[in-house]
């Protein structure tokens, strides 16, 4: 008698648990996206919330929290009360990257502060130069920015990004002092490296694609290898200890979020990333690192970044003399969303450099120019 009440409550309670699972989500989701409206991470959102909408049967509900290199949309979430109505679609840079850089504008741990749901996309990044340019491989890029200090400018997607921490690894494992050019987004870098006034890039290849396929522009070191251009090296390959760091998004609601709220949003992730991998310099990736993987995957790149920065330290360097001819001072960067504050200091707005950079060089914010070499 007793075993059998024993499982009749065993049955019971599983039933309460399934009903209670089934009324989540019972309204709108929001889904913050932590970047400016019309960035190729934020396109690509907006298609996945429509997808998730019709997975879930309820509105999901894009919002664009954009600034201070996506911390600001992130410490809303990580803020957010944690029933599973708010959830963010964000990258490596501003989860990672960004905490480290500027701990007291991201102040939050993206160890402990947020529930990992799946990894929805990632890109190699790769380092391009124009077509035209005299140096074709890494070596001669190096070479010639020793040869000429702050003669090869790198243009990135921003303060903080992952491009900016590529240049660091760079310029650490090879002493070459590349200086980074950090821009507002990958468009505005692309442009202006098409245009003569950065010598190189570094961004999710994505951005570059059809640039590369051209000729136009041509892939000088990779982060990991990519069968559209099996041509283009990782530093792995050219002898280096280190490779670049590669972008990836993933899926986040605020730390503490129920078991019944994951089990409804993991299998939904999973199934949409199955059905629509996306497009190929942006693949999917929910079915390898899930939750857990991807749990397991950040400490070793908070460890990583970390290292790098110390390493390398991101200051400015502009306004700093090279003789007593000239004075070199640029404002790289300007964020009207970090409450009106320049990120790095000098005296030509970014807007200036695609007039100014042909006829000086523009010093920004960069590594350690003195590194050893590898």
């Amino acid at each position: 008698m007793k075993i059998a009440l024993d499982a009749c409550a065993a049955l019971l309670l599983a039933a309460a648990t399934q009903i209670h699972a089934q009324d989540y989500p019972k309204g709108p989701v929001t889904l913050v996206i932590p970047l400016a409206p019309g960035d190729a991470t934020d396109t690509s959102a907006r298609a996945i919330a429509d997808e998730l909408s019709r997975e879930l049967k309820v509105a999901i509900i894009p919002v664009n929290r954009p600034g201070a290199g996506g911390a600001l949309g992130t410490d809303l979430v990580v803020k957010a009360k944690p029933d599973g109505y708010t959830i963010i679609l964000t990258n490596n840079a501003s989860l990672v990257f960004r905490s480290i850089l500027d701990p007291k504008t991201a102040n939050y741990n993206p160890l402990t502060d947020l529930t990992p749901l799946g990894l929805a996309m990632r890109s190699p990044s790769i380092l391009a130069v124009r077509g035209d340019v005299p140096y074709k491989t890494l070596a001669k890029m190096v070479e010639h920015s020793k040869k000429d200090p702050g003669s090869v400018r790198i243009g990135t997607a921003g303060a903080g990004s992952v491009g900016d921490f590529c240049v660091l690894t760079l310029n650490s494992l090879t002493g070459a002092g590349l200086i980074t050019v950090p821009f507002t987004g990958a468009s505005p870098a692309v442009t202006a490296l098409l245009g003569g006034h950065v010598e190189g890039v570094v961004l999710a290849l994505g951005t570059m694609t059809g640039h590369l396929r051209s000729g136009t522009l041509r892939g000088v070191v990779i982060s990991s290898k990519y069968p559209d251009f099996p041509d283009i090296p990782t530093l792995s390959e050219l002898g280096y200890s280190e490779q670049l760091f590669g972008v990836w998004v993933g899926f986040f609601a605020p730390a503490g979020v129920s078991a019944e709220v994951t089990r409804t949003l993991v299998p939904a992730l999973l199934a949409l990333a199955r059905r629509h991998p996306g497009p190929r310099h942006l693949r999917a990736r929910l079915r390898g690192p899930g939750p857990a993987g991807l749990r397991a995957r950040l400490p070793a790149l908070h460890g990583r970044v970390r290292q790098v920065q110390q390493n390398g330290p991101y200051r400015c360097l502009g306004d700093r003399r090279q003789g007593s001819a000239r004075r070199l001072r640029t404002w790289l960067q300007y964020d009207p969303s970090a409450n009106g504050q320049r990120l790095c200091g000098g005296g030509t707005d970014v807007l200036g450099l695609a007039q100014g950079a042909r006829s000086q060089r523009v010093r920004g914010c960069a590594g350690s120019t003195g590194a050893a070499g590898p």
